[in-house]
């Protein structure tokens, strides 16, 4: 690929591509939250079960997104990583914000889509989550959950890997079994989260924190990359 096509990649905006990172993020939105739901409300597990239930749903769903909807918009689903390519100079300030506009939408629809289809109403979109988690460790692993997240994707893009999609869904797993914060790392994630009942519900300043953090973990990791791999293109998507 040349150094022209790397340019117009990075500057292309495709409807196509906007669908596919609304689609995706409303997947993982449904992954995340509605096993935790699944595990804790219907099935009536503790803590660890949906914690359990979550990693390996997360991790199963990601991966399959990034195969399906990864040709189309380069599998972003998370604005953390897609203003850490911004950042690695693969997007363009004015792309990284219509993918970002379309994962909070997608974000937003997956909410609404598990009050119907576990509560068979609209009312628990509405219930903003009460549970503060607000304190620095969970900030500081949802910084550092993040960074490996961005690390990952942009390790295995700069590197050439065939399987982007297995190492991330892999690493998403382990690292919500492995974090206190059980690494969500995504802020469209933490956004969703504000508007659940569910136990993995966040209240609002705490989800902030955990977007500022997860951000700054993205943009550290996104220079560290850039520093690895210095003489590695831009990947279009």
């Amino acid at each position: 690929m040349s150094k022209n096509d790397s340019v117009n990649s990075k500057d292309t905006i495709s409807s196509r591509a906007l669908v596919a990172e609304l689609l995706g993020t409303m997947a993982l939105i449904c992954a995340g939250i509605g096993s935790v739901i699944l595990g804790n409300e219907v099935f009536g597990g503790d803590s660890f079960v949906f914690t359990l239930m979550c990693a390996i749903s997360m991790g199963f769903v990601l991966f399959a997104m990034i195969e399906t909807f990864g040709p189309l918009s380069g599998g972003n689903f998370n604005p953390a990583i897609t203003i850490a390519l911004t950042v690695t100079g693969d997007h363009s300030p004015k792309k990284a914000c219509c993918y970002i506009a379309a994962q909070l939408i997608g974000a937003m629809i997956g909410v609404m889509v598990l009050s119907v289809i576990f509560h068979d109403t609209l009312e628990n979109f509405f219930t903003i989550s009460e549970n503060a988690r607000d304190t620095l460790p969970l900030f500081i692993s949802e910084m550092f959950g993040t960074f490996l997240l961005v690390a990952v994707v942009i390790g295995c893009i700069r590197g050439g890997s065939k399987k982007t999609g297995l190492a991330v869904g892999f690493l998403l797993s382990g690292m919500i079994l492995a974090t206190s914060s059980t690494m969500f790392a995504n802020p469209a994630v933490d956004l969703a989260r504000v508007f659940t009942s569910a136990a993995c519900g966040i209240a609002p300043l705490s989800a902030l924190g955990f977007i500022i953090f997860g951000i700054v973990g993205a943009i550290i990791a996104a220079f560290v990359l850039k520093w690895l791999y210095p003489n590695a293109e831009p990947e279009s998507e």
